[in-house]
């Protein structure tokens, strides 16, 4: 999306220095990270349905795909969101209102993050506030938090402590440049309106950067991921201006690290959202979505809008072929609890991960990521071996290239690979028998 590589304003020679965001060795060893879209948009929990396998573009804001954007799509008037609302809440209930909505009394942060973790997380990002302007932790800068209102509980503060007695790394999601709570803009319905109605002006830039100051004094997040843009009127070389705001969560947590949605020219790891990249890309990144077509917990999604356990399996095995990280967002419903079809297939990604880890865990790119003929595989490295990682075992055999074929392979059960070479070099292995009917199974090369 274009606010990923806008740096506005031009602000010549006042433009300030930025930290250096070099993304560190923790992070790009991770390669799986768990997104978490919980907030007060899980109450309603819905948005039309996106065409399975198909690409929505008329009408596109008005038919928002994400949950999460329901306090905007929900002011567009004669739009399915618009007309659901008055259905289920009357004409008498704003967005705001649906916070006394949120029952959130069951809710079991230290099992929640254990699902997670179960799954393979290395870091878990929890949204602290997206564009509806509501907090989950306990702010000093705002009554319109999860301690006040609705579930009456620091939820981020349950989320941090768990993640951290789980011994996984920890970090913040935060909208910068978007809080409809503070805003008199009309609706967003398109593109141009993404940058136009939005608040950039010193107040507002101010309440961003003490929230996110908050956030770092008191959680120390791992990762500071920003999401679309921060206001141009923070931009400066002021304190409370997104430089001088990176250079104070640097000193405060010398190895985290940030995304590139800041909207300023210096940035971390790069974001891709929703988004096939079709090689490797040198920088590191981060390729996120949701398990469906939404972030927000969307109850009108079915099986065949989310991804299955193999699917999940062949994307993860795709970002980090590719130098990537995935970002995989789960969307709790309002109780936090997580639905059937997320779970699935986060507890067979998990079992996969359990067998075949180190063909993902700390590795990195080999001399491509995959071949383009020959059955589906990807490829990665580190510890003295390539990882060719097949993707359709029920094939029966993976061909090894000439840069490979005479190396000596074994699965991840310890059993050596029966290998046939060829005179140009290149060879092929058999699949085990029990691994056929896998999602995937990875081969590792000794070289």
């Amino acid at each position: 999306m274009n606010f990923e590589t806008r740096t506005g304003p031009d602000l010549g020679d006042a433009a300030p220095q930025y930290p250096d965001l070099t993304v560190p060795e923790w992070y790009r060893d991770a390669k799986l990270g768990f997104f978490v879209h919980w907030g007060l948009y899980s109450v309603p929990a819905w948005a039309p349905a996106h065409p399975p396998g198909g690409v929505l573009v008329e009408d596109a804001y008005a038919h928002h795909q994400y949950a999460e954007w329901y306090a905007n799509t929900v002011r567009i008037a004669g739009s399915p969101t618009w007309r659901r609302h008055q259905e289920h809440y009357g004409t008498g209930t704003s967005y705001e209102d649906l916070a006394e909505h949120w029952d959130a009394a069951g809710f079991d942060a230290d099992a929640f993050v254990a699902s997670l973790v179960d799954a393979g997380a290395r870091y878990v990002i929890p949204t602290t506030k997206h564009h509806d302007g509501f907090c989950l932790w306990d702010t000093s800068t705002t009554t319109f938090n999860a301690s006040r209102r609705g579930p009456r509980r620091d939820l981020i503060a349950e989320l941090h402590d768990a993640t951290r007695r789980a011994g996984t790394r920890f970090g913040v999601y935060f909208s910068g440049a978007l809080d409809w709570h503070v805003g008199d803009f009309p609706p967003i319905e398109s593109d141009t309106d993404l940058f136009r109605f939005r608040r950039g002006d010193e107040w507002f830039s101010r309440y961003a950067a003490a929230q996110v100051d908050e956030l770092i004094d008191r959680f120390r997040p791992d990762v500071l991921w920003n999401d679309i843009e921060w206001p141009d009127g923070g931009k400066g070389g002021d304190d409370f201006g997104v430089a001088a705001l990176l250079r104070r969560y640097l000193d405060a947590v010398p190895d985290g690290t940030v995304n590139d949605r800041w909207g300023v020219p210096s940035h971390g790891f790069l974001t891709r959202e929703y988004t096939h990249v079709p090689d490797v890309i040198g920088h590191p990144w981060e390729s996120t979505r949701g398990l469906g077509y939404s972030f927000g917990y969307n109850q009108a999604e079915d099986a065949r809008h989310s991804l299955s356990g193999a699917q999940l399996i062949h994307l993860l095995a795709d970002v980090v072929s590719k130098n990537g990280n995935l970002l995989i967002n789960v969307g709790p419903r309002a109780d936090g609890s997580i639905p059937g079809l997320q779970q699935r297939a986060m507890t067979d990604l998990g079992a996969w991960l359990r067998r075949d880890g180190d063909a993902i865990y700390g590795t990195r790119p080999w001399i491509r990521a995959f071949e383009p003929t020959g059955a589906p595989r990807a490829y990665t490295t580190g510890a003295g071996a390539v990882h060719v990682i097949a993707l359709d075992p029920a094939a029966g055999v993976i061909d090894l290239p000439p840069e490979l074929g005479e190396g000596r392979g074994r699965w991840a059960d310890g059993s050596e690979a029966a290998l046939q070479r060829y005179p140009d070099g290149s060879a092929h292995a058999l699949i085990p028998e029990a691994l056929r009917g896998d999602a995937a199974a990875a081969l590792r090369v000794a070289v």
